[in-house]
């Protein structure tokens, strides 16, 4: 499966309105077009692009604060991920995760490692960004509105 990225804007609200979250996925993250309308300094949304157009959106943050005490110096941080409902299980958000290093590394130079949080309810989750190569070290934060959450790194480039 070949996917794709696009960066995106405020502006571009429209077109994720239509990507739809899972039973029980609004605990885990926000809808795409709330969540675009509302980037903060240093986020910028993305697009997930299969061959039927956008298929998924997640953010990147390199804003390193208060917000993200897990995230070490240099490291861009992946927010708000979300594959269309009725996309989902056929394996858009493997190939997204296969391909986010390449996407980080060219657009975000210098970059050593993508952290991410994942609420421990979410083990479908979890279970996928293991399968992409993301390493859980044990670490939990415990800012999330939703109860706990991993934290996950996967290292950009060799």
């Amino acid at each position: 499966m070949s996917v794709r990225f696009e960066r995106l804007s405020p502006q571009d609200t429209g077109r994720v309105a239509a990507l739809a979250l899972g039973p029980g996925q609004d605990a885990f993250t926000a809808a795409p077009a709330e969540r675009l309308a509302a980037l903060g300094p240093g986020e910028e949304g993305w697009a997930i692009l299969d061959a039927d157009g956008i298929a998924g959106f997640f953010v990147l943050d390199r804003n390193i604060s208060d917000e993200h005490p897990y995230a070490r110096p240099g490291e861009v941080v992946l927010r708000s991920l979300l594959i269309d409902a009725a996309r989902q299980g056929r394996g858009l958000g493997r190939a997204a995760m296969e391909a986010l290093p390449a996407l980080v590394a060219a657009e975000y130079p210098g970059t050593p490692a993508i952290a991410l949080t994942v609420n421990v309810r979410n083990t479908t989750a979890r279970s996928a960004y293991l399968r992409a190569g993301f390493l859980d070290e044990g670490e939990l934060y415990h800012g999330g509105r939703s109860g706990p959450q991993h934290v996950m790194r996967l290292k950009v480039g060799a």
